[in-house]
């Protein structure tokens, strides 16, 4: 009885991943020096991940019964992500991206080279403003606006009203007539 207590909970460190399966299988290395292949990895409703090779696991044995193993955990000290605030959760890569929900009601996302969002339609709901830090936004189709557009030099119905009000040469020689329509 002693001895199936002792053999219930092992701690060691991933060898190979299958993802493929239903449920994903590792080949884990042991403490001892044992090898387990095709362990059983329980991960929370909702989430799933690919453990590096070197990741840690910690395994448990029923009724400290070697033949019938379960992974409860991995973990992998070499990306954890540190300096996390009490309370906040940061989902991370080995890569360096991460989802973090900060205090406050923060929430930071971090991608090293793209974010991609992929739904046939996308809302934002922002009480005060939305806020576009970047050298270009690029639009592929059509671009529509209820309400009015402004840039630093004003509004577009202003610019209108100043390039449509005034006179210029025209291509034929003599000079073009006011435009003062409203565009709407």
């Amino acid at each position: 009885m002693i001895a199936r207590l002792k053999n219930m909970l092992v701690r060691g460190v991933v060898s190979l991943v299958d993802p493929a399966r239903l449920m994903q299988v590792l080949q884990l290395r042991m403490t001892a020096g044992e090898t387990k292949d095709g362990v059983e990895h329980f991960e929370p409703y909702g989430y799933t991940a690919h453990p590096l090779r070197g990741a840690e696991h910690l395994t448990a044995f029923m009724n400290g019964d070697r033949s019938h193993a379960v992974v409860l955990c991995v973990a992998d000290r070499r990306h954890r992500v540190r300096g996390l605030k009490p309370g906040e959760v940061c989902l991370y890569t080995d890569e360096g991206d991460e989802i973090r929900f900060q205090r406050g009601r923060v929430i930071g996302v971090t991608a090293g080279s793209r974010l991609d969002v992929t739904a046939p339609e996308v809302v934002v709901r922002a009480s005060v403003k939305v806020t576009l830090d970047t050298p270009l936004v690029h639009a592929t189709k059509d671009i529509k606006a209820d309400g009015h557009i402004s840039d630093a030099l004003g509004s577009m119905q202003g610019m209108r009203d100043r390039f449509n009000g005034h006179d210029h040469p025209g291509d034929s020689g003599g000079t073009t007539g006011k435009t003062n329509q409203r565009m709407e």
